[in-house]
């Protein structure tokens, strides 16, 4: 069973940065795609970003593509979404969530289906 606490949401302005966290625990870490999903009221949750187990492979959303980076520390089981140049509609609450992958460390799955831990969420709000 894998255990994910998201942390370091908040306010920030437009045009401003912000990081959060995900760390993990109960089980091996570099065996779990990791994923950032959002999702706004009114809205369906979004994919925003994954990192392989490996911390080799990165994807992301249009959306997000040249502002966002996700990095991994997997001897702190620990992920980070990195979020610049923020705009008014990525304002939502950010999910980190967990896929298993096994010895497939270089997969990056989108699809919501694939993951199978999640966390609370924590909200980002973007003031204009």
């Amino acid at each position: 069973q894998v255990q994910l606490v998201e942390s370091g949401g908040g306010l920030v302005q437009v045009g401003g940065s912000l990081s959060v966290s995900c760390a993990a625990s109960g089980a091996t870490f570099s065996m779990y795609a990791m994923g950032w999903s959002r999702q706004a009221p009114g809205k369906e949750r979004e994919f925003v970003a994954v990192i392989s187990g490996n911390g080799h492979r990165i994807d992301y959303a249009d959306s997000v593509s040249g502002r966002f980076t996700i990095p991994r520390d997997n001897t702190k089981n620990t992920v980070f979404l990195q979020m610049n140049g923020l705009k008014p509609e990525d304002a939502a609450v950010y999910y980190c969530a967990a896929a298993y992958v096994g010895f497939a460390t270089v997969a990056v799955p989108r699809d919501r289906g694939e993951y199978g831990y999640w966390g609370r969420g924590i909200q980002v709000t973007v003031s204009s």
